[in-house]
């Protein structure tokens, strides 16, 4: 008899269809409760991948994140967040998904069963071993993930994943393994629910370790970030009226004129001197 997996593990909850809205959501909210402690049981694997992927990217290296469905969405997410967050360049974390782009909207069956895929979409960017691969998948079995991996640590690159079931394949192929073991969905194998919480949260805890650890943040403000609205611009003189202690409006000057908040701060430390 084939083993079930814990992602293919039935509900806790029966009838579904039967419970209340209120039913739905609040059993829903007790499954999420437990999610963060699932991941704070691997904390010392996220810092593992932290410190191998810092080396590697201060020799100028990238972050590629591979994935299918919501895996590969919640990649692409991370990644597409990072440049405006930190003023880092598009092509330091690259998600990518089973499908191509097109898949981040609409699913393109198959695509994740190809074993050969993803491999030849790293290819495509010219991966090498500067570089580190972080394969995400829920089931840990994806094979676009899994054939990247293991192409991916046969030419000696820097491998890890985020899976929600221990011991499998993808972790056979990872330098490091972020097992986060959620237990049963409510809705049996729908891994978009706390699987793909717990994969955020690890992604979340990933790039934003390597930023701060590379310098793009100062005190707990995002001082390289993208001006690229009315809302961040006065964010960004908040930040440096706060920290050279001029009114806002001075502070709004002084970002038009120098474009970023480092560049503000870094003048005023400059003449301090």
């Amino acid at each position: 008899m084939r083993e079930i997996s814990t992602t293919e593990s039935s509900s806790n909850y029966n009838n579904l269809e039967e419970m209340s809205v209120y039913d739905i959501v609040s059993s829903m909210n007790s499954e999420d409760l437990g999610v963060a402690k699932c991941v704070q049981e691997n904390l010392h694997c996220i810092e593992s991948l932290v410190n191998l992927t810092l080396v590697n990217l201060k020799k100028g290296g990238r972050v590629f994140y591979l994935g299918a469905g919501t895996s590969g969405r919640l990649g692409i997410l991370d990644a597409s967040e990072c440049p405006p967050t930190f003023g880092v360049s598009h092509e330091l974390f690259i998600g990518l998904i089973a499908g191509g782009d097109k898949a981040i909207r609409k699913a393109v069956e198959f695509a994740e069963d190809d074993i050969n895929l993803g491999w030849k979409d790293l290819l495509s960017y010219n991966v090498n071993q500067n570089d580190t691969v972080i394969g995400l998948a829920a089931s840990g079995k994806t094979p676009y993930v899994v054939g990247a991996l293991k192409e991916a640590q046969k030419n000696n690159i820097l491998t890890g994943c985020i899976t929600c079931n221990k011991n499998s394949l993808l972790s056979k192929y990872s330098d490091v393994s972020i097992e986060i073991v959620v237990g049963p969905e409510f809705i049996s194998g729908s891994t978009r629910l706390k699987s793909g919480t717990a994969q955020k949260m690890v992604l979340n805890m990933l790039s934003t370790s390597l930023m701060i650890k590379l310098g793009k943040v100062i005190d707990n403000k995002m001082v390289d970030m993208a001006l690229s609205n009315k809302k961040l611009m006065n964010r960004g003189a908040k930040i440096i009226s706060e920290k050279i202690n001029v009114s806002e409006k001075k502070a709004l000057d002084l970002l038009k004129q120098f474009g970023s908040v480092r560049k503000v701060l870094d003048k005023e430390k400059h003449e301090k001197r």
